[in-house]
């Protein structure tokens, strides 16, 4: 949180929240006066997600059942998006990142952490997200290896405008 410069006031998301581990930590952080979208494409998540924000007494989440090619986030709605070991889960990766721009408000940033390890053994190499994230026009400003974690924080900002789709092409992994 400190090297994505999260701090109170900031609009963010929590995308593939999952149960929580992110959202509970951002809303103790950043007070219930911040708008907190926990986003998740699983049913059973945001159930559950929902009655721990309940039973822990958080104010201020907003718990969104996405879908697996677009996080169904509100315009111009978030400052930080958060994806935590989920990257490599996603369908459809140039189109969730496309459909992912509208909400990001200017001067965003994403921050993605994965493991460095091929997307079939749970995990997104470096390289490979670069080539997915450029393609669709983010561009990398800071990267860390989360020593002695397996993994690391790759930091993007988003495009001023969107790339025309045909653009687009596939990365090789």
């Amino acid at each position: 949180m400190e090297r994505l410069g999260i701090k109170p006031g900031m609009r963010v998301a929590d995308i593939g929240a999952g149960e929580g581990y992110y959202t509970v930590r951002l809303a103790r952080r950043l007070g219930s006066s911040t708008a907190i979208y926990a986003q998740d494409v699983q049913g059973d998540y945001v159930k559950q997600l929902e009655a721990r924000m309940v039973r822990e007494g958080i104010t201020g989440v907003r718990v969104v059942l996405g879908k697996p090619r677009d996080p169904v986030l509100p315009p111009a709605s978030i400052d930080v998006a958060i994806l935590s070991h989920m990257y490599h889960e996603i369908e459809n990766p140039f189109e969730f990142l496309y459909r992912l721009r509208p909400a990001m408000s200017p001067n965003a940033r994403i921050g993605i952490i994965d493991a460095d390890r091929p997307t079939q053994d749970h995990g997104t190499p470096p390289a490979l997200l670069r080539c997915e994230l450029a393609a669709v026009g983010y561009r990398q400003v800071d990267f860390l290896q989360l020593a002695p974690a397996e993994g690391y924080l790759a930091i993007f900002v988003p495009p001023d405008d969107l790339p025309p789709l045909e653009s687009i092409k596939p990365c090789r992994q």
